[in-house]
């Protein structure tokens, strides 16, 4: 009966990516852009290793640090998002009501749901995370038994967060009384921000950094060689891989405790299955509340006042939509807190120089967190209309005036996050004068653009019929982030030259030259008229999509 699920699964995973010419088309784009981002992310990776590999012993002990610590993170948004990935398919899933009226034991249930919510949660960070060990091992020269030891360490992990995601769920719906699914939701995101928090502050980064806190050399080298997170799984992975990077030994202790901890946790959530599941089930099931007051509607003036007081009700009463800005909260402190701790004192180079290029680098990851949170609440919007949209289609409001008033809607959010990374990264930086303007004009420029081609994409693959936001993020919502990710590249590409010249010489002669600055407002000029014809052209896809 298991192998049935499953083929119930796949089959419908197969038809979104080739079930006709166009999607087998769009999977072959989605592939090529795939392919490019892992291509930089290798570069990029190579390039620092090397120059880190190109020190003496300290520069290759931090970047296996830096290593151990990409792993720990990796593995704490891994647990996050198969928790609440987990809530949506044991016990909001439409599917549900079918699956527990067929003679099936709930341990069948639990391994379809199990094996699902792994592939679903995990594999976009495994394919990202292979360019980053293809680097390492090219630098480090990996023999023949570094690519096995990867290819057991990934999933290991992904299935050691997947299960003891789905174990603390099943366990939390089973201990609280959720007469509120929302509940749920949120008591995951408080625990996961606390987590994160805790997580990130155990590994101290700073203190690679900084080895005037320890009285002597030996103990600052003693103090970055400890393996890190030697508790959690993603910290046997990490160090498994490292011990074998640097003194080819395969520490069997480790790859025993990767193997191991995921078949236990999977045993105990079979457990937990049979015995909680149906109670917390029902607890989940229950209503609102047996009483509700009315009060009058307040008036509003215009069709956008009530555009926006729908959607604001819309995002509300999803829990799993605002539970997550706890998330969001917990990602920018620590966003901010990395600046804070950088040591641009202790820098080779000037500390105005590196700021100002810690700056402009800034300017991309702005962008490509607008652009996963646009992945997450943007893209989706339009598809979770769902039935509702013929309420859309047959009233007197235009397509081209939804989709432009729900660009408004989110615009004002996305334009005050984008604006609040810039202007405190550059005061912790200490950054001003034309970088400073330079970084916060580009950042919202990518903002605005990424928003309308967010839009127009999940115009383009609206999927009415998805049980949720994330269940409508398929083969569409992977072509926008790549496309996305693609245009914030090519952006700052166009843009380092210019920016570099203006700086350049205004650090060195005291005053910027008429010309260089031309160029940076005809490079900014440009990229604001470009990027409004992209996203004008997309949206513009997308209206004749639905109209059809």
């Amino acid at each position: 009966m298991v192998p049935r699920l499953l083929k119930t699964w796949q089959r419908s995973t197969t038809n979104r990516f080739f079930a006709s010419r166009t999607d087998i088309i769009r999977t072959c784009i989605i592939l090529l852009l795939g392919g490019a981002v892992c291509g930089v992310i290798y570069l990029g990776t190579f390039k620092v290793l090397s120059y880190f590999h190109a020190q003496d012993e300290l520069g290759i002990i931090l970047s296996l640090k830096i290593f151990q610590m990409i792993w720990i993170m990796l593995f704490a948004m891994l647990i996050f998002s198969s928790m609440v990935t987990a809530v949506s398919t044991l016990y909001l899933s439409e599917d549900n009501e079918i699956l527990l009226a067929a003679p099936l034991p709930p341990n069948e249930i639990f391994q379809m749901r199990f094996f699902t919510t792994t592939i679903t949660t995990s594999w976009m960070v495994v394919i990202f995370s292979l360019p980053v060990f293809a680097a390492y091992g090219t630098v480090f020269n990996g023999g023949f038994l570094f690519w096995p030891l990867v290819f057991f360490s990934v999933p290991m992990v992904a299935l050691t967060g997947s299960a003891f995601a789905i174990l603390l769920t099943i366990c939390i719906v089973y201990l609280f009384p959720a007469k509120r699914t929302k509940d749920i939701v949120l008591y995951l995101s408080l625990c996961f921000g606390l987590f994160l928090y805790l997580v990130f502050r155990l590994m101290r980064p700073e203190d690679l950094v900084n080895p005037d806190q320890y009285g002597q050399f030996i103990e600052y080298f003693s103090a970055i060689s400890a393996p890190s997170g030697p508790w959690v799984p993603a910290g046997w992975a990490a160090n498994l891989i490292s011990g074998y990077l640097l003194e080819r030994n395969v520490d069997w202790l480790l790859a025993g405790l990767l193997l191991t901890t995921p078949l236990v946790l999977f045993f105990l959530g079979e457990f937990a299955m049979e015995k909680l599941f149906i109670t917390g089930f029902s607890k989940s099931q229950e209503s609102f509340g047996g009483y509700r007051s009315f009060r009058p509607i307040q008036q509003f003036r215009g069709r956008l006042a009530w555009f926006i007081r729908k959607e604001l009700r819309q995002f509300t009463r999803d829990s799993g939509e605002w539970s997550q800005l706890f998330m969001i909260a917990a990602l920018i402190i620590v966003y901010l807190y990395n600046f804070k701790a950088l040591p641009l004192d202790r820098s080779p180079l000037p500390t105005v120089y590196i700021s100002n290029l810690i700056a402009f680098a800034n300017i991309g990851l702005a962008g490509f967190l607008a652009a996963s949170l646009a992945t997450r609440f943007v893209y989706p919007s339009v598809g979770a209309e769902k039935g509702a949209f013929y309420l859309i289609g047959s009233s007197p409001l235009s397509l081209e005036k939804f989709l432009w008033y729900k660009y408004l809607f989110y615009l004002g959010p996305f334009t005050l996050l984008a604006v609040l990374l810039v202007a405190a990264s550059n005061h912790l930086l200490q950054i001003s004068g034309p970088m400073w303007w330079i970084s916060l004009c580009t950042s919202v420029i990518i903002t605005w653009t990424v928003l309308g081609m967010g839009l127009g994409f999940g115009t383009i693959f609206a999927d009415f019929k998805s049980e949720n936001k994330s269940a409508a993020m398929g083969p569409g919502a992977i072509l926008f982030l790549f496309s996305a990710v693609f245009y914030e590249l090519l952006v700052i590409g166009l843009g380092l030259f210019p920016t570099y010249r203006l700086l350049r010489r205004g650090l060195k002669s005291g005053n910027f030259g008429y010309m260089e600055l031309a160029n940076v407002l005809i490079w900014l000029g440009g990229t604001a008229l470009v990027s409004l014809l992209v996203s004008l052209f997309i949206c513009r896809i997308g209206i004749r999509k639905l109209q059809q």
